[in-house]
């Protein structure tokens, strides 16, 4: 018996070592791939526990029937200028925590419960840029994880 429960520990163990491993590997790809250090891609999916995100199907909801959200490309403005989402404003990430307020009524009517969903090319600046918006108090923030290229690639709502 006690064979059997320690074969079951070292499996579990193995088990466990190969999914950190490949938790690792998966960073360090998904840094790779961009051609950035793997601390970049850990950076971002630190971002993505700490705020929520939503995939391109809930996304697709918001943009159809926004009810009130504010959506936010982050990406630069010739990026925006290129094609977008309709309905998205442009607030690149670099400026957020200093252009964001005109579109939540600062200083008369602040609403830092504003629902406001980021979106990127991929998720990571949308991601980063939300993170930094709970930081700075706002309690609605939702980060959009996907594609854009997917987007235009299967029929969702553009605008060039």
């Amino acid at each position: 018996m006690s064979n059997k429960g320690d074969a079951h520990m070292n499996l579990l163990f193995t088990l466990s070592s190969v999914l950190l491993i490949g938790a690792e590997i998966t960073v360090a790809s998904v840094a790779f791939a961009q051609g950035l250090p793997p601390a970049v891609a850990q950076k971002v999916q630190a971002a993505q526990k700490q705020v929520k995100t939503i995939g391109m199907e809930e996304y697709r909801k918001v943009v159809e029937n926004p009810r009130g959200t504010l959506i936010v490309d982050v990406r630069e403005p010739n990026e925006f200028a290129a094609g977008h989402v309709p309905g998205a404003i442009n607030i690149p990430r670099g400026v957020i925590e200093f252009k964001i307020w005109n579109q939540v009524g600062y200083p008369a009517n602040t609403q830092l419960d504003q629902p406001i969903v980021l979106q990127c090319q991929s998720g990571n600046r949308a991601s980063l840029a939300a993170q930094s918006l709970a930081d700075l108090g706002f309690t609605r923030i939702t980060a959009v994880v996907m594609s854009l290229d997917d987007w235009q690639t299967t029929g969702q709502p553009f605008v060039k």
